[in-house]
């Protein structure tokens, strides 16, 4: 795959889906705002088949996304903030079969990953009540649990509860349940918006998981604007997606897709990347001493050393062992602008690739990561 400008949402949208023809999956990093939401509903648009009375008569999209969280909302129970429930939107394709699949049994064995709160599903009303067992110190100091129905959880707890009730019609999906036979794509979208890192990486993990279970299932795209989740996804789908960066483009509602099949994730991976192909190419310039200065101070703080210049590790019997930070320091301050610039002198660009050689050998980087021809 190649970087990609796009007029509109809908030709992107289409290009997805010529995309996966290919490949299982799209994994998509953007930013907030950049337009991932309707992106996900334009997609899930382009599969609708619409007659002439404007009825739907076919749907080939399951996604998950902002949408999809609004087809639950609280009745709080304002008049005597006792039963406070979780309202179900009956008329959704969503729920499908919700009342002959034993829902409950499949999204508990799910939420058991993440929550300790339980809950029940009403399919008569239409609605999910929760309950928690509190432990309470009682007055001779000794602990008693006690349960409270109808409790409101949090908005982090009802996101996870929302993520595993799809994750559950998923698994239908993938199981060839009658209910779901119209589902040929899945959309994902920031499942873990309201979450904590240690549920991003959870999530992330048991997602891929359930994705390739099955080579059969639905062909899928990911979209997040969360790093970690990110990262994780892609590790563990690793050649099985495309993964892109989402921009917006240079017009109003244009966008663009950077591939980063290649090109690694973190900052500091990709900085290296960049600095292998100058070394390579020869257009080295002083501020790329500056660059891999940088990169050495995160080397560091990552592995607890004192100092960047505990980075740099020449052979025992290297005549210029002591000139190297010194080009380091010379080059990355003083006169040398990093905003400025100039092209290394031949001696120096020696110097820089002796340096950039040394450090990778001497670190756990993985090489194929950067395509580095380790000496």
């Amino acid at each position: 795959m190649t970087d990609a400008s796009f007029d509109d949402l809908q030709s992107l949208a289409k290009h997805l889906r010529e995309g996966l023809k290919t490949k299982d999956f799209f994994i998509l990093y953007a930013f907030n705002n950049t337009g991932k939401t309707r992106l996900s509903f334009t997609f899930k648009e382009l599969g609708k088949v619409v007659n002439t009375d404007g009825e739907i008569t076919q749907r080939d999209t399951l996604y998950f996304n902002a949408f999809t969280e609004d087809l639950f909302n609280w009745d709080n129970d304002l008049t005597n903030d006792r039963e406070r429930v979780l309202k179900i939107n009956k008329n959704s394709h969503f729920f499908a079969g919700l009342e002959e699949l034993e829902m409950e049994n499949r999204i508990r064995l799910l939420l058991n990953r993440y929550a300790d709160f339980e809950f029940k599903i009403d399919t008569d009303e239409w609605e999910i009540s929760f309950a928690r067992e509190i432990r309470k110190k009682k007055d001779d100091g000794s602990y008693e649990t006690k349960r409270e129905e109808d409790i409101k959880i949090s908005r982090g707890e009802e996101n996870i509860f929302v993520w595993c009730f799809f994750l559950a019609i998923a698994q239908l999906v993938l199981d060839g349940a009658e209910s779901y036979k119209w589902v040929k794509f899945f959309y994902i979208d920031d499942p873990v918006s309201s979450l904590d890192e240690n549920n991003a990486i959870a999530v992330a993990n048991h997602l891929a998981q359930l994705l390739t279970k099955s080579d059969k299932g639905p062909k899928t795209v990911v979209s997040t604007h969360h790093p970690l989740f990110f990262n994780v996804l892609c590790n563990e789908l690793k050649k099985k997606a495309h993964k892109c960066f989402l921009k917006s483009g240079g017009n109003p509602d244009s966008f663009a897709l950077q591939d980063m099949t290649s090109i690694p994730f973190l900052h500091h991976l990709a900085t290296l990347h960049d600095l292998n192909n100058l070394q390579k190419s020869g257009a080295l310039y002083s501020h790329h001493f500056n660059m891999m200065r940088r990169v050495m101070e995160q080397t560091a703080h990552f592995f607890g050393m004192n100092d960047w210049k505990d980075c740099i590790r020449p052979e025992p019997d290297d005549p210029d062992s002591t000139l190297y930070k010194r080009v380091i320091d010379l080059m990355s301050h003083g006169d040398y602008s990093v905003y400025e610039p100039k092209e290394m002198m031949e001696e120096n660009k020696v110097l820089f690739r002796r340096i950039f050689r040394q450090f990778i050998n001497s670190h756990p980087f993985n090489p194929d990561l950067f395509s580095i021809e380790t000496q």
